[in-house]
């Protein structure tokens, strides 16, 4: 069983491990620019690629396509439920 864990568990760290890293060098790299006014364009470049990455697609499209699909689910699930009704249990 610590096998198995241990093989889903180390790799799961390592890919975290190196998708932290890149946030990591750009941080990094405005650090060291002398220049007050370039450091201060450095971090609001990196704001700005932040904010875009987060920024969500589409969540009104998204939400409306979730409660479309759950209404499915609900109008298919009443129908199992509607013929499981009509089964004689014990005739």
């Amino acid at each position: 069983m610590d096998s198995v864990a241990l093989k889903f568990t180390l790799p799961a760290l390592i890919a975290l491990a190196i998708s932290a890293t890149p946030a990591a060098a750009l941080e990094q790299n405005c650090r060291f620019i002398q220049a007050k006014p370039d450091r201060e364009a450095c971090y609001k470049r990196q704001e700005e690629e932040l904010a875009a990455k987060r920024k969500p697609a589409a969540p009104a499209a998204d939400e409306s396509k979730t409660l479309e699909t759950m209404r499915q689910m609900r109008q298919d699930d009443d129908a199992v439920y509607r013929s499981i009704n009509n089964i004689c249990r014990g005739c």
